[in-house]
């Protein structure tokens, strides 16, 4: 089975699977798809987390393949030239892209096919053209003003963007996706498409060079993946620089509690979830950042004894006040990216996120390679002595975070939530919503969303009225938003009856399909 935000990732995953692929060759082929079909969320000029729970092993895989700020990006260089802060739009927002190179390594560790096959599809769809999907076609339209101030017109076709059915073409994009499937990584990292990705970012005044990418061929690293024990289960993160942290504290917290009295969209429910992430939050603002550079109190953190000192902060009667917001002293909410999972007939489970940040990242495009290139950078901050300042060949604070549940040593759940800084909120509500309230796999991605921000707490439809004015009342400032939170997708292992359950969130365009 594969899940994945577009039918036509979904199709090459199960392709690759019925061919005798693996999950990790499925995964790796449907990314590419999204690469080029959804190209707001995701590109190669982008970045990725994978975990991976290999058949038989008893074990998960996390890598790491986020990538780098420049050799030369110091907080004495942004200083002295009187930069502030950080623009999302800025070539200094750029860190090297990770993805290429991730792909790679966990293809040569634990997959049986090369780029050169698993490119294949995304090629095609590059070369020959797309239809555009009507998610995507809705978040181009709010990328307008983005690809307009930095001059991306090959995204403008006609001056605007694209309309649900129109076809799309990326002939430079397919161009560098052969060279990468015929050389691998060195074709994407050194030479010309390197080249090319390095003059846009100098154009714009940036500070990388043709050695930062060379040495972002070795970016992506295998980590050892965080855990915590829930409910009989143990529910896997990737480590720092991601935020998969926040995950587990918020089901550390929310353990204590047991399941509310009055169900998953209940005031009780929704107010403990809302106390639980912002706490979280506050920590993550504070602590997280490259463990490479600083130190990460992962363990104190994820420490029961903090975690039920934290639920203690928590009141069933009143919200908490003079907490900051979740989010607040970070960054600007945002929900582009890609999430997928694969199971293959062997029991390989594959949880896999690949990202360009923002919408169409930073909005720079590297014309002759055609690969757009992300803003993960805007993640830093311009804080001397903070934990997460810029600093040269550092990553920064990363939001994207797949998920995977086991159970006595087995996969039981590859499963990811996408958007941004909501993520955690994400994992979290859809892991309540299907083991202590008893939704099912569908039910529990379908279920309305609520995520605190900025000071208020953000809504979507579908949470009850009477719900909403409790939650006011008790000090909440909720107000609804029309843009869903996220997306998410999820395979449940179901061992007793040897069936997969899969499901794929309605707020993007994709679905779940197995065989």
């Amino acid at each position: 089975m594969a899940a994945t935000s577009m039918p036509a990732a979904t199709l090459a995953a199960l392709d690759v699977l019925r061919a005798g692929g693996n999950a990790l060759d499925a995964a790796v082929a449907a990314v590419a798809v999204l690469c080029v079909v959804e190209p707001a969320s995701t590109g190669i000029g982008g970045d990725c987390f994978c975990l991976y729970a290999p058949a038989g092993q008893k074990k998960v895989v996390a890598l790491n393949g986020s990538g780098r700020a420049p050799a030369a990006a110091t907080i004495d260089w942004y200083e002295k030239h009187g930069i502030a802060a950080l623009e999302n739009t800025s070539a200094h927002a750029v860190t090297v892209p990770g993805a290429i190179s991730a792909w790679e390594t966990l293809l040569a560790a634990h997959g049986t096919k090369g780029l050169d096959e698993l490119l294949q599809p995304a090629i095609a769809y590059a070369e020959q053209g797309h239809p555009i999907h009507s998610r995507v076609a809705n978040d181009w339209i709010g990328a307008i003003p983005k690809l307009q101030k930095n001059g991306t017109h090959k995204f403008l076709p006609n001056g605007g963007a694209p309309k649900m059915g129109d076809m799309f073409v990326q002939a430079e994009l397919a161009a560098t996706l052969k060279a990468i499937a015929k050389h691998g990584s060195k074709a994407f990292y050194e030479g010309p498409i390197a080249a090319d990705m390095v003059a846009a970012l100098r154009a714009r005044g940036g500070l990388h060079t043709e050695a930062d990418f060379a040495a972002g061929r070795t970016a992506a690293q295998f980590v050892d993946p965080i855990t915590i024990d829930w409910q009989g289960r143990q529910v896997w993160q990737c480590p720092p620089n991601g935020q998969g942290l926040l995950v587990l504290m918020i089901l550390g917290m929310l353990e204590g509690y047991g399941p509310a009295p009055d169900g998953a969209l209940g005031t009780t429910r929704l107010h403990r979830h809302i106390e639980a992430c912002r706490l979280a939050f506050r920590d993550r603002d504070a602590f997280l950042a490259d463990p490479g550079q600083v130190e990460v109190p992962v363990g104190k953190l994820l420490d029961r004894s903090y975690l039920e000192e934290l639920r203690r902060m928590i009141r069933d009667d009143a919200a908490m006040k003079h907490m900051p917001a979740a989010g607040e002293s970070a960054l600007p909410v945002h929900a582009d990216t890609v999430y997928l999972c694969v199971v293959d007939r062997d029991g390989n489970a594959c949880s896999f996120i690949n990202s360009l940040f923002e919408g169409f990242g930073s909005g720079i495009l590297a014309e002759k390679s055609g690969v757009m290139l992300q803003n993960r950078g805007f993640g830093f901050r311009l804080e001397r002595g903070h934990p997460n300042c810029i600093a040269p060949n550092k990553r920064p604070m990363h939001t994207i975070i797949p998920g995977m549940v086991t159970q006595d040593g087995e996969a039981v759940m590859p499963y990811g939530v996408m958007g941004g800084h909501f993520q955690p909120m994400g994992h979290s509500l859809f892991l309540t919503n299907h083991f202590d309230y008893g939704l099912d796999i569908q039910e529990a991605i379908d279920l309305a969303r609520i995520f605190p921000f900025k000071g208020k707490v953000q809504a979507e439809r579908g949470i009850p009225a009477d719900v909403i004015d409790r939650l006011n009342r008790m000090g909440h400032a909720v107000e609804h938003v029309d843009k869903p939170h996220g997306g998410g997708q999820a395979i449940f292992i179901d061992r007793k009856r040897g069936v997969l359950v899969g499901g794929s969130d309605p707020r993007k365009d994709g679905l779940a399909l197995g065989y």
